[in-house]
């Protein structure tokens, strides 16, 4: 990623109440960011004094290295996302992302056995298109 690391970490790990990118919303637990905060995100944009909605995805951020790593825990009724964002210097000023995403169910069922390559396939879909709208994460938090 062509920008500095200071400015992909705000990008990637500071929770802002609304990102336009995702179109998600954040509703955060306390004040400023780090680990233990705890978060609840729901789609779309939250107005005005507007809470999400009772079973809205709860998370917490488990790790918290500031521009380095962190890592989110997601949980959702039948399982639990984590996902590791590792920043590191690259050449002519530019930050190397490296996101890990981990999948795991509340509880294993047989069924999972068929369908653990459509998880794998889905989960690096997912991976490929959170790095393919880094750059709009980073303009935003520029032009922000």
């Amino acid at each position: 990623m062509a920008a500095p690391r200071s400015r992909v970490w705000r990008a990637l790990a500071v929770l802002e109440p609304y990102c336009a990118v995702c179109d998600v919303s954040y509703v955060v637990d306390g004040e400023g960011s780090g680990r233990g905060t705890r978060f609840v995100c729901v789609p779309g944009q939250l107005a005005g004094d507007q809470r999400p909605r009772e079973g809205a995805p709860r998370g917490e951020i488990v790790e918290w290295e500031p521009e380095r790593v962190v890592a989110t825990r997601l949980e959702l009724t039948p399982e639990t996302w984590t996902t590791r964002i590792e920043l590191a210097d690259a050449g002519d000023g530019g930050t190397r992302v490296t996101i890990t995403l981990t999948h795991a169910p509340r509880r294993v069922r047989l069924a999972d056995r068929f369908t653990r390559s459509a998880l794998q396939r889905m989960v690096q879909q997912t991976v490929d298109g959170e790095l393919d709208k880094l750059p709009a994460h980073v303009e935003q938090v520029t032009a922000g």
